[in-house]
Protein backbone atom coordinates (compact mmCIF):
# COMPACT_ATOMS: atom_id res chain seq x y z
CA UNK A 1 0.00 0.00 0.00
CA UNK A 2 1.39 3.40 -1.04
CA UNK A 3 0.37 6.86 0.15
CA UNK A 4 1.75 9.50 -2.24
CA UNK A 5 1.25 13.23 -2.40
CA UNK A 6 4.43 14.75 -1.03
CA UNK A 7 6.03 14.91 -4.46
CA UNK A 8 4.57 15.81 -7.85
CA UNK A 9 5.71 12.45 -9.27
CA UNK A 10 5.59 9.83 -6.53
CA UNK A 11 9.20 9.30 -5.42
CA UNK A 12 8.28 6.03 -3.66
CA UNK A 13 8.33 3.12 -6.10
CA UNK A 14 7.70 -0.56 -5.46
CA UNK A 15 8.08 -3.93 -7.15
CA UNK A 16 6.76 -7.44 -6.47
CA UNK A 17 7.78 -10.32 -8.74
CA UNK A 18 8.25 -14.07 -9.00
CA UNK A 19 11.47 -14.50 -11.01
CA UNK A 20 12.75 -17.62 -12.76
CA UNK A 21 16.54 -18.06 -12.76
CA UNK A 22 17.59 -20.16 -15.73
CA UNK A 23 21.02 -21.74 -15.68
CA UNK A 24 23.43 -20.51 -18.34
CA UNK A 25 23.59 -22.57 -21.54
CA UNK A 26 26.68 -24.67 -22.22
CA UNK A 27 29.58 -22.73 -23.79
CA UNK A 28 29.82 -22.53 -27.58
CA UNK A 29 26.41 -24.19 -27.93
CA UNK A 30 27.85 -27.67 -27.25
CA UNK A 31 25.56 -30.50 -26.19
CA UNK A 32 26.26 -32.14 -22.87
CA UNK A 33 25.43 -35.78 -22.11
CA UNK A 34 21.67 -36.21 -21.95
CA UNK A 35 21.06 -33.25 -24.27
CA UNK A 36 20.72 -35.28 -27.45
CA UNK A 37 17.54 -35.56 -29.52
CA UNK A 38 14.02 -36.08 -28.26
CA UNK A 39 12.59 -34.60 -25.04
CA UNK A 40 15.94 -34.03 -23.32
CA UNK A 41 17.28 -32.22 -26.39
CA UNK A 42 14.59 -29.56 -26.04
CA UNK A 43 15.72 -28.67 -22.51
CA UNK A 44 17.89 -25.59 -23.06
CA UNK A 45 19.35 -25.81 -19.58
CA UNK A 46 22.48 -27.81 -18.97
CA UNK A 47 22.90 -30.95 -16.95
CA UNK A 48 24.74 -31.36 -13.66
CA UNK A 49 26.04 -34.54 -12.08
CA UNK A 50 24.61 -35.70 -8.79
CA UNK A 51 25.71 -38.54 -6.50
CA UNK A 52 23.08 -41.03 -5.38
CA UNK A 53 23.25 -42.88 -2.05
CA UNK A 54 25.50 -45.61 -3.46
CA UNK A 55 27.99 -42.99 -4.70
CA UNK A 56 27.39 -43.72 -8.40
CA UNK A 57 26.94 -40.77 -10.70
CA UNK A 58 23.62 -40.13 -12.37
CA UNK A 59 22.46 -37.33 -14.68
CA UNK A 60 19.99 -34.83 -13.34
CA UNK A 61 18.46 -32.07 -15.48
CA UNK A 62 18.37 -28.81 -13.54
CA UNK A 63 16.91 -26.03 -15.55
CA UNK A 64 16.75 -23.43 -12.80
CA UNK A 65 14.77 -22.18 -9.81
CA UNK A 66 12.37 -19.42 -8.79
CA UNK A 67 12.75 -16.68 -6.23
CA UNK A 68 10.08 -14.37 -4.83
CA UNK A 69 10.94 -10.70 -4.64
CA UNK A 70 9.57 -7.56 -3.01
CA UNK A 71 11.29 -4.17 -3.04
CA UNK A 72 10.74 -0.53 -2.06
CA UNK A 73 12.64 2.39 -3.57
CA UNK A 74 12.45 5.76 -1.79
CA UNK A 75 13.56 8.39 -4.29
CA UNK A 76 14.98 11.82 -3.55
CA UNK A 77 15.64 14.82 -5.83
CA UNK A 78 13.36 13.19 -8.40
CA UNK A 79 11.79 9.83 -9.11
CA UNK A 80 14.04 8.72 -12.01
CA UNK A 81 16.46 6.44 -10.13
CA UNK A 82 13.63 4.89 -8.09
CA UNK A 83 11.60 4.10 -11.23
CA UNK A 84 14.54 2.49 -13.04
CA UNK A 85 15.54 0.45 -9.98
CA UNK A 86 11.95 -0.79 -9.55
CA UNK A 87 12.02 -2.09 -13.14
CA UNK A 88 15.55 -3.53 -13.19
CA UNK A 89 17.01 -4.57 -9.80
CA UNK A 90 15.32 -8.00 -9.73
CA UNK A 91 16.68 -8.70 -13.21
CA UNK A 92 20.21 -7.89 -12.02
CA UNK A 93 19.70 -10.27 -9.06
CA UNK A 94 18.49 -12.95 -11.49
CA UNK A 95 21.55 -12.47 -13.70
CA UNK A 96 23.92 -12.78 -10.72
CA UNK A 97 22.23 -16.01 -9.60
CA UNK A 98 22.45 -17.72 -13.01
CA UNK A 99 25.98 -19.04 -12.38
CA UNK A 100 24.75 -20.55 -9.08
CA UNK A 101 21.87 -22.70 -10.35
CA UNK A 102 23.79 -25.99 -10.09
CA UNK A 103 25.88 -24.98 -7.09
CA UNK A 104 22.93 -23.98 -4.88
CA UNK A 105 21.12 -27.24 -5.66
CA UNK A 106 24.15 -29.36 -4.78
CA UNK A 107 24.54 -30.14 -1.04
CA UNK A 108 28.35 -30.25 -1.26
CA UNK A 109 30.41 -27.15 -0.57
CA UNK A 110 30.68 -24.61 -3.41
CA UNK A 111 33.78 -24.93 -5.60
CA UNK A 112 36.41 -22.28 -4.95
CA UNK A 113 37.20 -21.93 -8.65
CA UNK A 114 34.84 -22.49 -11.58
CA UNK A 115 36.20 -24.16 -14.73
CA UNK A 116 36.29 -22.60 -18.16
CA UNK A 117 33.96 -25.37 -19.29
CA UNK A 118 30.72 -24.76 -17.38
CA UNK A 119 29.60 -28.36 -18.06
CA UNK A 120 31.78 -29.76 -15.28
CA UNK A 121 29.66 -30.28 -12.18
CA UNK A 122 30.56 -28.78 -8.80
CA UNK A 123 30.94 -32.24 -7.25
CA UNK A 124 33.80 -33.04 -9.64
CA UNK A 125 35.53 -29.78 -8.81
CA UNK A 126 35.44 -30.30 -5.08
CA UNK A 127 37.35 -33.58 -5.56
CA UNK A 128 40.30 -31.95 -7.36
CA UNK A 129 43.24 -32.02 -4.92
CA UNK A 130 45.10 -28.85 -4.10
CA UNK A 131 48.79 -28.65 -4.96
CA UNK A 132 49.50 -28.31 -1.24
CA UNK A 133 47.73 -31.61 -0.55
CA UNK A 134 50.39 -33.53 -2.51
CA UNK A 135 53.25 -32.31 -0.36
CA UNK A 136 54.39 -34.36 2.57
CA UNK A 137 54.04 -32.66 5.93
CA UNK A 138 56.52 -33.59 8.70
CA UNK A 139 54.87 -35.40 11.60
CA UNK A 140 56.01 -32.77 14.09
CA UNK A 141 54.73 -29.87 11.98
CA UNK A 142 51.67 -28.04 13.31
CA UNK A 143 49.44 -26.49 10.61
CA UNK A 144 49.35 -22.74 11.22
CA UNK A 145 46.42 -21.93 8.99
CA UNK A 146 43.72 -23.56 6.88
CA UNK A 147 44.50 -23.89 3.19
CA UNK A 148 40.91 -23.18 2.13
CA UNK A 149 38.11 -21.03 3.46
CA UNK A 150 34.70 -22.64 3.79
CA UNK A 151 32.11 -20.65 1.84
CA UNK A 152 28.43 -21.41 2.42
CA UNK A 153 25.64 -21.45 -0.15
CA UNK A 154 23.97 -18.69 1.86
CA UNK A 155 26.97 -16.38 1.48
CA UNK A 156 26.93 -16.98 -2.29
CA UNK A 157 23.35 -15.67 -2.45
CA UNK A 158 24.30 -12.68 -0.28
CA UNK A 159 27.21 -11.94 -2.62
CA UNK A 160 24.94 -12.21 -5.67
CA UNK A 161 22.52 -9.66 -4.17
CA UNK A 162 25.37 -7.31 -3.24
CA UNK A 163 26.77 -7.51 -6.77
CA UNK A 164 23.31 -6.89 -8.24
CA UNK A 165 23.03 -3.61 -6.31
CA UNK A 166 26.43 -2.57 -7.68
CA UNK A 167 25.42 -3.38 -11.27
CA UNK A 168 22.12 -1.52 -10.76
CA UNK A 169 24.02 1.57 -9.59
CA UNK A 170 26.37 1.28 -12.57
CA UNK A 171 23.42 1.10 -14.97
CA UNK A 172 21.83 4.20 -13.45
CA UNK A 173 25.13 6.04 -13.92
CA UNK A 174 25.55 4.87 -17.53
CA UNK A 175 22.00 5.74 -18.57
CA UNK A 176 21.38 8.84 -16.49
CA UNK A 177 21.86 11.09 -19.54
CA UNK A 178 19.88 9.16 -22.14
CA UNK A 179 17.08 8.23 -19.69
CA UNK A 180 17.10 11.60 -17.90
CA UNK A 181 17.44 9.87 -14.53
CA UNK A 182 17.24 12.42 -11.75
CA UNK A 183 18.37 12.05 -8.15
CA UNK A 184 18.87 8.81 -6.28
CA UNK A 185 16.93 6.37 -4.13
CA UNK A 186 17.17 4.25 -1.02
CA UNK A 187 16.56 0.57 -1.79
CA UNK A 188 15.10 -2.17 0.40
CA UNK A 189 14.63 -5.61 -1.18
CA UNK A 190 13.45 -8.97 0.18
CA UNK A 191 14.35 -12.13 -1.72
CA UNK A 192 12.76 -15.46 -0.74
CA UNK A 193 14.88 -18.32 -2.06
CA UNK A 194 15.10 -21.98 -1.01
CA UNK A 195 13.45 -21.51 2.38
CA UNK A 196 15.32 -18.34 3.37
CA UNK A 197 14.53 -14.64 3.29
CA UNK A 198 17.40 -12.37 2.25
CA UNK A 199 16.61 -8.76 3.21
CA UNK A 200 18.96 -6.24 1.57
CA UNK A 201 18.92 -2.63 2.70
CA UNK A 202 20.76 0.39 1.29
CA UNK A 203 19.31 3.52 2.89
CA UNK A 204 16.91 4.47 5.66
CA UNK A 205 13.93 2.25 4.78
CA UNK A 206 13.53 -0.63 7.24
CA UNK A 207 12.18 -4.16 7.65
CA UNK A 208 11.04 -6.12 10.69
CA UNK A 209 9.67 -9.62 11.20
CA UNK A 210 6.83 -10.06 13.68
CA UNK A 211 6.72 -13.69 14.84
CA UNK A 212 4.43 -14.78 17.67
CA UNK A 213 4.34 -11.16 18.86
CA UNK A 214 8.16 -10.93 18.93
CA UNK A 215 9.91 -8.20 16.89
CA UNK A 216 12.98 -9.27 14.88
CA UNK A 217 14.82 -6.39 13.13
CA UNK A 218 15.85 -7.33 9.57
CA UNK A 219 17.69 -4.11 8.71
CA UNK A 220 19.11 -0.91 10.15
CA UNK A 221 19.12 2.68 8.92
CA UNK A 222 22.19 4.01 7.13
CA UNK A 223 22.49 7.69 8.00
CA UNK A 224 25.36 10.16 8.52
CA UNK A 225 25.27 9.31 12.23
CA UNK A 226 25.17 5.50 11.94
CA UNK A 227 27.96 5.55 9.32
CA UNK A 228 30.02 8.37 10.81
CA UNK A 229 33.23 6.35 11.14
CA UNK A 230 33.11 4.95 7.59
CA UNK A 231 32.60 8.46 6.16
CA UNK A 232 35.33 9.98 8.34
CA UNK A 233 37.78 7.22 7.43
CA UNK A 234 37.24 7.78 3.70
CA UNK A 235 37.73 11.54 4.17
CA UNK A 236 40.89 10.87 6.23
CA UNK A 237 42.33 8.65 3.48
CA UNK A 238 41.32 10.96 0.63
CA UNK A 239 41.24 14.55 1.92
CA UNK A 240 41.02 15.84 -1.68
CA UNK A 241 37.36 14.70 -1.68
CA UNK A 242 36.62 17.41 0.89
CA UNK A 243 37.56 20.18 -1.53
CA UNK A 244 39.47 22.19 1.11
CA UNK A 245 36.08 23.27 2.50
CA UNK A 246 35.33 20.49 4.99
CA UNK A 247 37.06 18.75 7.89
CA UNK A 248 36.67 15.03 8.59
CA UNK A 249 36.77 15.64 12.36
CA UNK A 250 33.57 15.90 14.38
CA UNK A 251 32.96 18.53 17.06
CA UNK A 252 29.89 18.99 19.29
CA UNK A 253 29.20 22.33 17.55
CA UNK A 254 30.65 24.74 15.01
CA UNK A 255 33.92 26.29 16.17
CA UNK A 256 34.24 30.07 16.37
CA UNK A 257 37.47 31.77 15.17
CA UNK A 258 37.88 33.31 18.63
CA UNK A 259 38.25 29.77 20.05
CA UNK A 260 41.53 29.10 18.21
CA UNK A 261 44.11 27.74 20.64
CA UNK A 262 41.51 26.52 23.13
CA UNK A 263 40.82 22.86 23.77
CA UNK A 264 37.50 21.44 22.55
CA UNK A 265 35.83 18.05 22.47
CA UNK A 266 36.27 16.13 19.19
CA UNK A 267 36.36 12.63 17.72
CA UNK A 268 37.91 11.19 14.58
CA UNK A 269 37.37 8.06 12.47
CA UNK A 270 38.94 5.76 15.08
CA UNK A 271 36.92 6.96 18.07
CA UNK A 272 33.54 6.09 19.50
CA UNK A 273 34.15 8.26 22.57
CA UNK A 274 35.22 11.90 22.82
CA UNK A 275 38.48 13.61 23.76
CA UNK A 276 39.88 17.17 23.88
CA UNK A 277 42.16 18.66 21.26
CA UNK A 278 43.71 22.07 20.72
CA UNK A 279 41.77 24.00 18.05
CA UNK A 280 43.82 24.86 14.96
CA UNK A 281 43.06 26.86 11.80
CA UNK A 282 42.25 23.65 9.91
CA UNK A 283 39.44 22.84 12.38
CA UNK A 284 37.45 25.95 11.42
CA UNK A 285 36.31 24.27 8.19
CA UNK A 286 32.71 23.04 7.87
CA UNK A 287 32.32 19.51 9.37
CA UNK A 288 31.84 16.55 7.03
CA UNK A 289 28.81 15.50 9.08
CA UNK A 290 26.67 18.31 10.41
CA UNK A 291 23.48 18.17 12.46
CA UNK A 292 21.91 15.53 14.66
CA UNK A 293 19.32 12.75 14.23
CA UNK A 294 17.11 13.06 11.14
CA UNK A 295 18.63 16.51 10.50
CA UNK A 296 22.19 15.19 10.15
CA UNK A 297 23.63 15.74 6.67
CA UNK A 298 26.75 14.70 4.74
CA UNK A 299 28.46 17.94 3.66
CA UNK A 300 25.25 19.79 4.60
CA UNK A 301 23.58 18.14 1.60
CA UNK A 302 22.07 14.66 2.02
CA UNK A 303 20.70 12.72 5.00
CA UNK A 304 21.21 9.13 3.76
CA UNK A 305 24.55 7.44 3.14
CA UNK A 306 23.60 4.36 1.11
CA UNK A 307 21.43 3.99 -1.96
CA UNK A 308 21.39 3.97 -5.74
CA UNK A 309 22.07 6.92 -8.05
CA UNK A 310 23.05 10.46 -6.92
CA UNK A 311 25.95 10.41 -9.40
CA UNK A 312 25.53 14.12 -10.20
CA UNK A 313 24.93 15.30 -6.64
CA UNK A 314 27.23 18.14 -5.57
CA UNK A 315 27.56 20.40 -2.57
CA UNK A 316 25.46 23.50 -3.24
CA UNK A 317 27.43 26.24 -5.00
CA UNK A 318 30.56 24.10 -5.42
CA UNK A 319 32.12 21.40 -7.58
CA UNK A 320 32.46 18.89 -4.73
CA UNK A 321 30.82 15.54 -5.53
CA UNK A 322 28.96 13.71 -2.73
CA UNK A 323 28.80 10.29 -4.44
CA UNK A 324 32.20 8.98 -3.22
CA UNK A 325 30.74 9.02 0.32
CA UNK A 326 27.47 7.30 -0.68
CA UNK A 327 27.65 3.50 -0.89
CA UNK A 328 25.39 1.48 -3.18
CA UNK A 329 26.17 -1.74 -1.30
CA UNK A 330 23.37 -3.11 0.90
CA UNK A 331 23.57 -4.84 4.22
CA UNK A 332 21.96 -8.26 3.76
CA UNK A 333 20.35 -10.08 6.67
CA UNK A 334 19.15 -13.67 6.40
CA UNK A 335 16.13 -15.29 8.04
CA UNK A 336 15.72 -19.08 7.75
CA UNK A 337 12.00 -19.90 7.62
CA UNK A 338 12.71 -23.62 8.01
CA UNK A 339 14.01 -23.10 11.57
CA UNK A 340 10.66 -21.97 12.98
CA UNK A 341 6.99 -22.87 12.99
CA UNK A 342 5.00 -19.94 11.58
CA UNK A 343 1.33 -19.15 12.04
CA UNK A 344 -0.87 -17.00 9.72
CA UNK A 345 -0.21 -13.95 11.92
CA UNK A 346 3.58 -14.00 11.40
CA UNK A 347 4.65 -11.38 8.86
CA UNK A 348 7.57 -9.49 7.34
CA UNK A 349 6.93 -5.73 7.19
CA UNK A 350 8.89 -3.57 4.72
CA UNK A 351 8.44 0.19 4.97
CA UNK A 352 10.00 3.38 3.63
CA UNK A 353 11.11 5.98 6.17
CA UNK A 354 7.74 7.74 5.84
CA UNK A 355 6.43 4.95 8.09
CA UNK A 356 9.31 4.65 10.55
CA UNK A 357 9.75 8.41 11.10
CA UNK A 358 6.49 8.54 13.08
CA UNK A 359 5.75 4.89 14.01
CA UNK A 360 8.11 2.72 16.03
CA UNK A 361 8.53 -1.07 15.91
CA UNK A 362 6.18 -1.74 18.84
CA UNK A 363 3.43 0.42 17.36
CA UNK A 364 3.79 -1.38 14.03
CA UNK A 365 3.57 -4.77 15.77
CA UNK A 366 0.48 -3.56 17.67
CA UNK A 367 -1.29 -2.54 14.46
CA UNK A 368 -0.36 -5.85 12.81
CA UNK A 369 -1.84 -7.93 15.63
CA UNK A 370 -4.90 -5.68 16.03
CA UNK A 371 -5.88 -5.79 12.35
CA UNK A 372 -5.09 -9.47 11.77
CA UNK A 373 -7.31 -10.47 14.70
CA UNK A 374 -10.31 -8.81 13.03
CA UNK A 375 -10.06 -11.07 9.95
CA UNK A 376 -10.33 -14.81 9.44
CA UNK A 377 -6.89 -16.48 9.18
CA UNK A 378 -7.63 -17.69 5.63
CA UNK A 379 -8.81 -14.28 4.36
CA UNK A 380 -6.11 -13.17 1.85
CA UNK A 381 -7.01 -9.46 2.08
CA UNK A 382 -6.11 -9.30 5.80
CA UNK A 383 -2.44 -8.51 5.00
CA UNK A 384 -3.37 -5.71 2.60
CA UNK A 385 -5.60 -4.22 5.30
CA UNK A 386 -2.66 -4.27 7.73
CA UNK A 387 -0.50 -2.39 5.22
CA UNK A 388 -3.32 0.09 4.60
CA UNK A 389 -3.82 0.71 8.32
CA UNK A 390 -0.08 1.28 8.85
CA UNK A 391 -0.06 3.87 6.04
CA UNK A 392 -3.24 5.63 7.25
CA UNK A 393 -2.08 5.85 10.87
CA UNK A 394 1.35 7.18 9.87
CA UNK A 395 -0.18 9.76 7.54
CA UNK A 396 -2.65 10.94 10.17
CA UNK A 397 -5.79 13.03 9.71
CA UNK A 398 -5.87 16.46 8.03
CA UNK A 399 -6.75 19.12 10.62
CA UNK A 400 -6.40 22.90 10.77
CA UNK A 401 -2.80 22.53 11.95
CA UNK A 402 -1.79 19.98 9.30
CA UNK A 403 -1.81 16.17 9.22
CA UNK A 404 -2.03 14.91 12.81
CA UNK A 405 -1.63 11.46 14.38
CA UNK A 406 -3.96 10.07 17.05
CA UNK A 407 -1.66 11.53 19.74
CA UNK A 408 -1.89 14.95 17.99
CA UNK A 409 1.75 14.80 16.90
CA UNK A 410 2.57 15.68 13.30
CA UNK A 411 1.92 12.87 10.81
CA UNK A 412 4.49 11.84 8.23
CA UNK A 413 5.06 14.50 5.58
CA UNK A 414 6.76 11.93 3.34
CA UNK A 415 5.52 9.40 0.81
CA UNK A 416 4.72 6.19 2.74
CA UNK A 417 4.99 2.69 1.24
CA UNK A 418 4.45 -0.59 3.06
CA UNK A 419 4.59 -4.29 2.17
CA UNK A 420 3.14 -6.81 4.65
CA UNK A 421 4.25 -10.32 3.65
CA UNK A 422 2.87 -13.42 5.41
CA UNK A 423 5.60 -15.88 6.38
Amino acid sequence: VINAGKSQHNEDQACCEVVFVERRPSPRGQLVPGEGGGESGRVRAGVARKHDREGAQQWDVRKGFYFHYWALFDGHAGSGAAIMASKRLHLHICEQLRDLVDILQDPSLPPICLPRDARAGPVELSQVPLAEDDEEVPNDAVPRFHLEKVVSHESLVVGAIENAFKHMDDQIEEERGSQRLSGGCCALAAVYLMGKFYVANAGDSRAIIIRNGEIIPMSREFTPETERQRLQFLAFLRPELLGKEFTHLEFPRRIQPKELGKKMLYRDQNMTGWAYKKIEEEDLKFPLIYGEGKKARVMATIGVTRGLGDHDLKVFGSNIHIKPFLSCLPEVRVYDLTQYEHCPDDVLVLGTDGLWDVTDDKEVAGVVMEVLMSYEPNDPCRYTMVARELVVRSRGVLKERGWRLANDKLGSGDDISVFVIPL
